[in-house]
Order: C-alpha cells, then structure tokens, then sequence
C-alpha cells in the first residue's frame, strides 16, 4: 500500500525545533568555530573523518638526540592543550607539537628555529590523512646540533612515524532527524531504530494531535535516507519525517 507523506505545518516544525533546536545550533556552532583563517586539505569524505583509536608513542635516536613522539585523538583546541600538559615533559630541551581539528590547526616549534618543528609535524598530520589529532615531539638534545634541514627531517620523520604506527577509525558524523509515529507504530520504529543504532532518542506524546507521538533521534549522516525508507516500507501508514 503507497505510503502518504503529508507536508508539516507550521505548528509542527515548532514543536520539533523545541526537540532539536539545541542539536542543530550547537552542531552549526561547533563548524563555526572550527574554521580559522587559513585552511588545510583533508582527505576525510564530507561528514566523515579518520582519527586515531588511542594514544601511540614512536621513539628515535638521531645523532645522539633522542626525539619521541606522541600522539593522540582530540576534539577540539581545550582537548589539544589538555593531552600536550599530560605529556610534556619540562625537562627536555624541547616539546614541539602540531594539531588539526578539521580546518582548524596550530603548531609551535618549542625554541627551535622557526620553521624547523611545529611546521613538519603539522605536514605529517595532513600527509597522513588523520584528522583530529595531536602530535608532540619532546627532544632531548645530545650535543650535535641537527641544521636546520636536520631538524626538518627528524621532527616531521618521527611525527610520521608516530602516525604511520597508529590504529586508526573512521568517525561519522550524526544527523538530527523527527517523525510522527502513530501510538500502535512505535514497536515498528523502534526496531528500526535500534537497527540502524541511532543516538540521543526522545519522545514526546503531547503532538496536539490525537493517538500520534513524536520521536527525535540522531543518525549517521549517510543512513539518514535508508532509515527513512525502511520506516516507509514497514509502516502502513503515513509518517511525517523531519531533517536538518
């Protein structure tokens, strides 16, 4: 039987943004603040992106200095400076690291020549198509001084490294979506959902319209439109479907 799909009123979007207003701001906010005033290439497909599982250490003698280099997944700018306290180590010649949050990226050469540290690392994150990372190389100086071509290749090799050793995961984006379900139809959608392993659902029966309740939830950006039409195809009736 042809499932109908009806336009919904104004009403009824008021009622959903009461639901997911707070998702769909905090998710625009979140991009806004991610973009700086310089970008970066990423080879991570739009609403996904690959990040490390857990932290790595890769560790390298290089004529008589010893470099280590650490890495780990972070969220954002607060996440960076929080994993770089834990791991640096003030009594080393130097603690140089690199970052990158989708567009947003920093790095400091720690006392090093301009150029020779922060910048490297920060290429060997973009090369290696991680995003959401942090990398921190601490030096401990051995007594022969590198060049600055040296140090070039040693931080952005150990950095490399570091990342090349890392097991890494791909992280999909989530994306708010509503329906009314009908009362009877709830242990159908429910299945559904649960299948498709959404996130954050809530429900809510005062719709203003009788016998109908309202679900919000989020899913992975690309399942959005296969879940709603396995909902269509196993409900007998008309829903109404919200998406940002």
């Amino acid at each position: 039987m042809p499932i109908a799909i009806t336009q919904p009123s104004y009403h009824h979007y008021q009622k959903l943004n009461h639901h997911i207003s707070a998702s769909l701001f905090a998710l625009a906010g979140a991009k806004r603040a991610m973009v700086t005033g310089s970008s970066s290439s990423s080879s991570s497909k739009a609403g996904a992106y690959t990040t490390i599982k857990e932290r790595v250490t890769f560790e390298r003698e290089i004529k008589k200095s010893k470099f280590i280099a650490i890495a780990g997944p972070i969220s954002d700018e607060p996440s960076a400076f929080s994993f770089l306290s834990q791991v640096r180590d003030p009594r080393a010649t130097h603690n140089c690291w690199a970052y990158k949050v989708g567009d947003q990226y920093r790095s400091n050469d720690d006392g090093e020549p301009s150029g020779t540290a922060g910048k490297p690392m920060y290429s060997a994150i973009v090369s290696s198509g991680i995003d959401r990372v942090m990398v921190v190389v601490i030096r401990y100086f051995g007594g022969i001084k590198l060049g600055t071509g040296g140090l070039v290749r040693a931080y952005g090799g150990v950095a490399s490294e570091c990342l090349r050793n890392a097991p890494t995961c791909l992280v999909k984006s989530k994306v708010p979506m509503g329906v009314e379900v009908p009362f009877d139809l709830l242990g159908v959608l429910y299945h559904q959902l649960q299948s498709f392993q959404v996130e954050d659902i809530k429900q809510d029966y005062d719709t203003g319209k009788d016998g109908i309740s309202m679900v919000t939830f989020r899913v992975d950006f690309d399942q959005a439109e296969k879940l709603e039409e396995a909902l269509k195809a196993n409900c007998s009736r008309g829903l109404e479907f919200y998406k940002h």
